[in-house]
């Protein structure tokens, strides 16, 4: 298996105002876009081939990543003129595969972070012939989510999507966002028009007598579809918590990039990281967030769980806890921004705005 498929057409919508500006794939984990890490790691596992399907401010990717090369890569970009759904994505470029019709192509979404063991996915196909194979991995809570029950053999048997009652959730496992599929199987899907992989595609070829094999591995896996996931996903690769060979430094309670600035006695925890060029204040207290370039966190403000984007400014003594502060945004001193709560780019707010305590 050399060749990928990289899913990274998403609008981003949930992750806004992070993705207002920026392609989802694109937004800074540990200190590096993140979609650095999900080809970091499809190189460690023998891929040498990746296309990406692009969608959503689709120029940005190739001025970035190039042809690859500096990852010992080799990648193509398409652009779908159109949204296609995974599945229409997936069909629409088939075209720059090399692979010969029963080999393996791996295939990816561009919003996931998993520890998954790509070779082991891949073994699995193979020794069992399948045509397609899917990542499986097991929640607490599936409902928001896809079920995949398989049989005692790992042959999947049903897809189930999001279930609402006790009696549908037949099985706690769901699909991860990763698969194999036999390079053929790639030219059944219908082409120049929408088609969802998990609804349509699979679905019909489980109903067609195609063998659809899961692979439960419930090593680390996180859907980057929030903020709040986002920041705890970059907060994880830092911690080591989530592996990844693109990490620019060692894992830790945080990561300072090359041209940042910070305080002697500023307080960072929980896998922080500081941007290029950002500048963080004396007496700063920052933890399980990240801090995007050029940004500036003045004297005494105190961030946790947040994200706090490039070139915005965070005021003194303000107190930010879960949220997300937009591209060249300004929090004024003495604000309490709490959970949830979005400063839209270049936003305004100003001093002692927003509170959720006295200011005595």
């Amino acid at each position: 298996m050399t060749e990928a498929i990289l899913l990274v057409g998403g609008r981003g919508t949930r992750l806004r105002p992070l993705t207002v500006h920026t392609p989802k794939p694109m937004v800074p984990a540990a200190g590096v876009p993140f979609l650095t890490h999900q080809l970091a790691r499809a190189r460690a596992a023998g891929v040498e081939h990746i296309v990406l399907a692009t969608s959503y401010l689709a120029e940005v990717f190739e001025p970035y990543f190039g042809d690859g090369s500096a990852l010992g890569l080799r990648l193509e970009y398409v652009t779908e003129e159109e949204p296609l759904g995974t599945g229409g994505a997936i069909r629409n470029v088939a075209s720059r595969l090399h692979s010969g019709p029963d080999e393996p192509v791996l295939i990816f979404n561009g919003d996931i972070l998993t520890g998954l063991d790509i070779r082991a996915l891949v073994d699995t196909h193979q020794s069992t012939g399948a045509d397609v194979s899917l990542h499986l991995t097991k929640v607490p809570d599936p409902r928001a989510f896809g079920l995949v029950p398989t049989d005692e053999t790992g042959r999947v048997t049903a897809f189930l999507e999001k279930p609402q009652t006790p009696e549908e959730i037949v099985t706690d496992q769901i699909n991860a966002g990763a698969y194999v599929f036999r390079r053929s199987v790639i030219d059944t899907i219908p082409a120049g028009r929408p088609v969802s992989v998990e609804r349509e595609t699979f679905p019909d070829l489980l109903a067609a007598g195609a063998h659809l094999q899961g692979m439960v591995d419930s090593t680390y896996w996180l859907d980057l579809g929030t903020p709040a996931a986002f920041v705890r996903g970059s907060a994880d690769l830092v911690l080591g918590r989530a592996p990844s060979p693109a990490v620019p430094g060692r894992c830790g309670d945080r990561l300072i990039l090359p041209t940042a600035s910070v305080a002697s006695d500023a307080k960072l925890t929980g896998g922080t990281v500081i941007g290029e060029g950002a500048v963080v204040g004396e007496g700063a207290r920052i933890s399980g967030s990240t801090v995007l370039s050029g940004a500036v966190v003045e004297p005494g403000a105190v961030i946790t769980d947040s994200l706090i984007g490039a070139g915005s400014r965070i005021g003194e003594r303000s107190v930010l806890t879960g949220a997300v502060v937009g591209d060249g945004a300004v929090v004024g001193a003495d604000n309490e921004l709490r959970e949830g709560v979005r400063i839209w780019c270049d936003a305004r707010i100003p001093a002692g705005a927003v509170r959720f305590s006295s200011d005595q």
